[in-house]
């Protein structure tokens, strides 16, 4: 009896998933937990491991397709695959004349260009990378006609010649569409507001200078900057429950906790673990479950669990080299902080211009139930803790 593949519950919303990406060909060997697919939902991409050594023996759905959550998309059989024939080249590539005609559909939908895209797989036995094989000069096959490389996400595309090149059409992942879609529900639903200040990170820096071997030591994790914001955050927040709270019908919400989310950027698109009860978390631990996060959202190993129930979002744009800008609030929270690129600048302290360290710094806002004064001084409040880090310790 065949070993079905099929698609896991992955989270109380979610009904359909899409396929992204066939790890593995029909005919190949797949050990116990391997995985076999890339799966994209609206929230996280993950890989489908199989429940039992054996060779994969049917592919039912191919990548793009849009699936059911529980529905079986391939089978597997027991046993190691049956060799493939000397003379049989069919199995390991798929034809160049069905590969050439492809080309020649201008503008091709998602659904057609899905089989091919699973044939180079089959044929390259392995996950596909942005470059295109390259045909052996032994093999007596007519050699296909040239074709664009294809993109690293390995999403079902297709090609449309152009006058001066060429234009490839990639569907949208399941995880892009529903950004995007929050994105623009966020920009129609809310009164966005965003209030902007700097913060001299020398206090910051010098406490990381003086302590980072020793924390390093002890804790097994470097000590960064997001510990810090995190825990004037949590302060912040205290202080102006507003922005830590939703808008529900008619009802403001307040919450009594502090789930912060994490904005991460991976190739398949951006995700925002949260971190729970903050509040409670040390700056070991909250270096430590942001480490866990970037290195598992890399992987798409997160879990759509942990990427719900955040009541308030930072996001760092100044790894990227961001100056400054105006992050967008994710329904239901009421805020989000925007970290930005520290740069020397000169400022004046005590009547001397000096060279320090800033940041800008920006609150987003939904000023729908958060007032202006609020997110000024929430804002004021975030860049008094930073500068006097012994603040969080005092809890003053």
């Amino acid at each position: 009896m065949p070993i079905e593949l099929k698609i896991p519950e992955v989270g109380e919303s979610i009904t359909e998933v899409q396929i992204a990406q066939w790890l593995k060909a029909e005919g190949d060997a797949v050990q116990k937990d391997e995985p076999v697919a890339v799966i994209d939902s609206e929230k996280t991409t993950f890989e489908l491991p199989a429940s039992e050594s054996g060779t994969l023996s049917k592919i039912l759905k191919q990548a793009g397709e849009t699936v059911k959550v529980g529905q079986v998309i391939g089978h597997m059989s027991n046993g190691a695959p049956a060799a493939a024939k000397a003379g049989d080249k069919s199995a390991a590539k798929p034809a160049p004349e069905a590969r050439t005609e492809k080309a020649k559909v201008p503008a091709a939908a998602a659904s057609e260009a899905a089989p091919a895209k699973a044939q180079e797989v089959a044929a390259k036995k392995s996950e596909p990378v942005a470059e295109d094989p390259k045909p052996s000069a032994a093999e007596d096959e007519p050699k296909p006609a040239a074709k664009p490389a294809a993109p690293r996400a390995a999403k079902p595309s297709a090609t449309k010649a152009v006058a001066d090149g060429e234009e490839e059409i990639v569907p949208m992942s399941m995880l892009r569409r529903t950004v995007a879609r929050r994105l623009v529900e966020a920009k129609q639903q809310m009164a966005m507001l965003t209030t902007f200040n700097e913060v001299d990170m020398s206090a910051v820096q010098l406490l990381r200078l003086e302590h980072k071997e020793a924390f390093e030591k002890r804790h097994g994790v470097k000590l960064g900057f997001m510990s810090f914001f995190v825990k004037a955050a949590v302060e912040a927040l205290k202080q102006f429950p507003q922005i830590n709270a939703e808008v529900r019908g008619n009802d403001i919400v307040y919450h009594n906790y502090f789930n912060l989310g994490v904005a991460l950027a991976t190739e398949r698109g951006l995700v925002v673990p949260v971190l729970r009860q903050a509040e409670r978390m040390s700056f070991a631990t909250v270096e430590k479950a942001i480490g866990d996060f970037g290195q598992r959202a890399k992987a798409g190993k997160l879990k759509p669990d942990e990427l719900e129930g955040a009541t308030f979002t930072i996001t760092n744009g100044g790894v990227f080299g961001s100056l400054l800008s105006t992050p967008i609030i994710s329904p239901p929270q009421s805020g989000i902080l925007g970290m930005h690129s520290i740069q020397e600048r000169p400022v004046a302290v005590g009547g001397q211009v000096v060279i320090r360290p800033m940041m800008y710094l920006a609150l987003t806002y939904d000023h729908r139930i958060v007032d202006g004064r609020e997110a000024v001084l929430f804002l004021r409040r975030i860049k008094e803790t930073i500068e006097t880090p012994a603040r969080m310790l005092l809890e003053v």
